[in-house]
Formats: C-alpha cells, sequence, structure tokens
C-alpha cells in the first residue's frame, strides 16, 4: 500500500537507578514516565486512561544525513539529561502523504514533518516494572518501500499494550534514500555492497530493541517482528537474512512475501544489475562524485522512481529468498502470516475474456489451458472475477504458500495461517472495498477506534479475538490461548487457514489449486532463469 504508559512504581525505577550508580534527584512526578536506555535519560507520556506509557521519537541510529546518506546506519549519539520523547519524529522522505482509494486518513503517515534525519522508533508498555519481561511486537510500516511512517494512527500500540505486549513501531529509509546501489557506494562499504539500506535500519532497530527493551519491561528473548505490505515483505527478507539471526523469535507477515518472483518487491534484482541503474541515474543527474550526489537536495531526489526495493546484494540478502529457504538456512522461527479477501481492489481496470484469454496463453504457455481452468473466461464477467481473484492470490496468497511449503519442508518451526474476509464497514461518502489490501490492520492491533466507520458488534469481538491471536503468538510462537477458536499450524499434509470474518473458524486453505498452480509455475520459472 501507498500510503498513523507503563506505570513503573517508584522504588522500582529508584533501585534500578541506585544499582546502576545514577543520580536518582530526579523529581517524583517524573519517575512513572522517565526511563534509562543505552543512550541516556528518556521522558514519555502516561495516559490516565489506559495506564499504557508511550515514548515517541527515541533515536535507534545516528541521523543518515550528509556524509551518511547511502551509508549503513551508525550508532545513535548519548546524550545528557532527560531527553523528552512524547512526540513522533519526522517521517521518512517521501511524496506528501495524501488519503486516497481505501486508504482513509487513519491508514496514511502524517503529512508533516518529513525528513532523511527519520531514524526513530516508538514503544508503547504497560509494565509496572523492567523485570516483567513482557512478549514485545516491532511492527514494520508497509508503503510499497516508498513511503509509510511507524506513526501511521492504526499502528498505535496502546491497545496492544494493554494486553501484555510491548509494542514497538519503527522508520526505516525508503525510496531511493533506502535502496540506491552503486559501484562507488558498493566501493566505500565495509561490506561492499550498496542498496539495502532500509533494511539495514529495520535490523538496526531490532538491535537496539535487544539492547534497550528490557528497560521498558519487555524481553528480549520474546520478540515478533510484524509487518504489513512492504512491512510483511521485510519481515520475509529478515526471516531470510544472517544478519538478523537471533534479533527475533516469531515472525509476522501481513499481505506479503518475497520467495517467489511474482512481482516487483520480490527482490530478484542483483547487485550488479543495481549498480548499472544507479551509474545511469548518476549520469542523468549530470553530477562528477558521490559528494556532489549526496548533496543534492532531498527533493530534488524525490522524482526518482527506480531502485526502491530490497535486492539481492550477497550481504543482507546473500541469494533469492527461495534458494536461502529451500536450502534451510533461514532463521527458523515460527511464523503467522495470510493474505486479504480483496486484496485485488487497488489494482487496474480488468481485461475483456479475449484478452484475458490470450495473455493467459503468451504467459503460462503450454500450461494455459489448466490455468484458464482455474480461472475460467467463458464471458466477460466470468473474466473479470477471475482476475480479481488471481491478483489477490499472485501478488499475496501464493506467497504465504509458498513460505510455507518450504518451512515446513526445511525448517521445524510451525506456521498459521489466516485469510481476512471481513468487508470493512464504510460510511455514506466511501465507497465498498470488501476485504481491502490493509484492512486487516487496525483489526489485529485492536485499533478499531482510529477510524470514523460504522463499526458493529462483529467488527468489535474480530478486533479483540485477531489482536488476542496476535499477541499470543507473540508471547508463545502460538496463536491459541483461552475462549478463543482453535488455530491449528498450516502445513502441505494438514492445509487449513484460519477464516477472519463475521465467524472466525479453521477451515481448508481457500484457492489452494490454484495456490498450487500459481506456485509451481513460480518455481519453474525460477528454474529456467
Amino acid at each position: 500500500m501507498k500510503n498513523r504508559n507503563i506505570y513503573i512504581p517508584v522504588f522500582t525505577l529508584l533501585s534500578c537507578f541506585l544499582s546502576l550508580g545514577i543520580n536518582t534527584r530526579i523529581s517524583a512526578k517524573n519517575l512513572a514516565d522517565t526511563c534509562r536506555i543505552e543512550s541516556g535519560l528518556i521522558s514519555g507520556t502516561k495516559d490516565s486512561k489506559s495506564d499504557v506509557v508511550s515514548f515517541k521519537g527515541i533515536p535507534f541510529a545516528a541521523s543518515p544525513v550528509g556524509d551518511l546518506r547511502w551509508k549503513a546506519p551508525q550508532s545513535a549519539k548519548s546524550w545528557n539529561g532527560v531527553k523528552e520523547c512524547k512526540t513522533f519524529s519526522a517521517s521518512a522522505m517521501q511524496s506528501t502523504p495524501t488519503p486516497f482509494s481505501m486508504w482513509t486518513a487513519e491508514f496514511i503517515a502524517p503529512v508533516e514533518p518529513l525528513s532523511e534525519d527519520c531514524l526513530y522508533l516508538n514503544v508503547w508498555t504497560a509494565a509496572k516494572s523492567s523485570s516483567e519481561k513482557r512478549p514485545v511486537i516491532v511492527f514494520i510500516h508497509g508503503g510499497a518501500f516508498t513511503s509509510g511512517s511507524g506513526s501511521v494512527p492504526v499502528y498505535d500500540g496502546t491497545a496492544m499494550a494493554q494486553k501484555g505486549v510491548v509494542f514497538v513501531t519503527i522508520n526505516y529509509r525508503v525510496g531511493i534514500f533506502g535502496f540506491f546501489s552503486h559501484p562507488e557506494l558498493s566501493k566505500e562499504s565495509v561490506s561492499k555492497t550498496s542498496g539495502n539500506y532500509g533494511l539495514l535500519d529495520q535490523i538496526e532497530a531490532l538491535k537496539w530493541v535487544q539492547k534497550n527493551i528490557a528497560a521498558f519491561g519487555g524481553d528480549p528473548n520474546r520478540v515478533a517482528i510484524a509487518g504489513q505490505s512492504a512491512g510483511a515483505f521485510s519481515v520475509n527478507y529478515l526471516v531470510a537474512s544472517p544478519l538478523a539471526k537471533g534479533l527475533f523469535q516469531r515472525a509476522i507477515a501481513e499481505s506479503g512475501g518475497a520467495v517467489l518472483p511474482t512481482n516487483p518487491f520480490a527482490g530478484m534484482q542483483d547487485l550488479k544489475d543495481a549498480e548499472q541503474r544507479g551509474l545511469e541515474f548518476v549520469r542523468s543527474m549530470k553530477v562528477n562524485s558521490l559528494a556532489e550526489l549526496r548533496a543534492k537536495p532531498a527533493q530534488e531526489l524525490m522524482a526518482v522512481r527506480t531502485m526502491t526495493s530490497p535486492i539481492v546484494d550477497g550481504y543482507v540478502i546473500p541469494k533469492p529468498l527461495y534458494q536461502i529457504f529451500s536450502e534451510g538456512k533461514q532463521n527458523d522461527v515460527p511464523a503467522l502470516m495470510g493474505w486479504n479477501a480483496n486484496e485485488e481492489n487497488f489494482g487496474g481496470q480488468p481485461q475483456n475474456a479475449e484478452k484475458f484469454r490470450q495473455q493467459a496463453k503468451e504467459k503460462y504457455g503450454e500450461k494455459a489451458d489448466e490455468f484458464l481452468k482455474l480461472f475460467p473466461s467463458g464471458t466477460d464477467a466470468e473474466a473479470e472475477q477471475s482476475q480479481l481473484a488471481l491478483s489477490g492470490l499472485q501478488t499475496f496468497g501464493v506467497q504465504a504458500y509458498a513460505w510455507m511449503n518450504l518451512q515446513t519442508k526445511t525448517g521445524k518451526s510451525s506456521v498459521f495461517i489466516y485469510h481476512f474476509e471481513r468487508a470493512v464497514p464504510y460510511r455514506e461518502d466511501q465507497k465498498p472495498f470488501g476485504a481491502f489490501h490493509t484492512g486487516e490492520v487496525p483489526y489485529a492491533y485492536n485499533n478499531l477506534h482510529m477510524s470514523n466507520r460504522p463499526w458493529e458488534k462483529t467488527d468489535i469481538q474480530l478486533a479483540e479475538t485477531m489482536s488476542s491471536y496476535w499477541a499470543n503468538f507473540a508471547a508463545n510462537g502460538n496463536p491459541n490461548g483461552s475462549n478463543l477458536p482453535q488455530w491449528t499450524p498450516c502445513s502441505p499434509k494438514n492445509p487449513k487457514a484460519m477464516i477472519l470474518a463475521e465467524k472466525i473458524e479453521i477451515k481448508d486453505l481457500p484457492q489452494r489449486e490454484g495456490l498450487s498452480f500459481l506456485e509451481q509455475f513460480y518455481i519453474s520459472k525460477l528454474k529456467k532463469d
């Protein structure tokens, strides 16, 4: 998608400060929302209604500007005194965030501020002591790797903190600032690679969590990475990356994955090709050096629409993800993943039946007849329905299906799959988009109150159930818990999915035959390439 307090008793913080040899002369009224992290003291904001404390705009890395533009993230600088962390930082540099289509304001990053100085994160916690060791969710925002922010309203962590989770949202560099490759950039780097700065930012944030989350009552040994859309692609990359080993213990991917080359975000481009594109870009900018390019104003670079997604660089992503998972070299952690019933609602206009059949023959060759049996096109109306179904399956569904098959073959950890089917309610001034892309997010994190929509009792119950599943999964690597419908793991022998709709129930994996066809087609394409 393109595109939104701990109550710590005084005696707990005093004992913590004394054990660290820290001056404890801080007024009592500040102790409930003041915390020491590696870089220094920070203060947050306690919500009187929920007893949740939020800390917003915490720097997890140095500002990636000037000479640090297009370099791996550097450690955040320390400070003296108490740093106020009560407001969100700037979002990453991107086009002005504007609501469009089904994505109303609560799904979009704030209009301002936007800046390259964006490497900050946010924490919500209801822990009363730093020794509580609560499970942690680190949420990675979507936005097609070109937009988005950890401050999107539907990502608010208050409700999840009330469920016992320490909730974290992060920013990372997007667009050309996060994914620009060039031979000179590769040459100057320690890794001799360039381009995956956005992923390196995410890894740096996870390192920060390992070092600091205990201060908020979190358990660094129970960290779940979660993300939606580009955030879910990111989760898949992090599960595959050797650089992220040990930084998390569970993975949640909502509508996204990169194990098959089904879309532009699937990371099939390698470093050499990406560097060549970088050379072409530099020539177009008429500069003579990287220093000149780094001196260019951010807005001047914003017009670039290439080099905006991860690549196989041999370092962050050593090989294509299908190969990494096939060889069992992924970070073997429990995974919860799925997609929505109407993902396709942001696609283009469907082709008529004749054009659809023609394109099928061109793309699937000798497999075209088999394809058209699964996605029929006897009439224009039938072809339209097939295209709608295909769009969601091909972009998101088959990624989850292939990821599950690979994980159960080469890993030991369970995979839980969902299919979100609840048509999101809409006002009279809105259009119906069904269970649209990103529509599950306010349910998963119990944030329906962030949207001005005519919610029904069904929605409230679904949000309560989904957020409990997500919280349980973060805590135990298993979504099940008391008073919840039983969710069985998905495997080739037991292909089941949790249907998240008016009725919540475990059923056979939707459209499995179509998923299997698409998976085998893209695997054969990988082998040919």
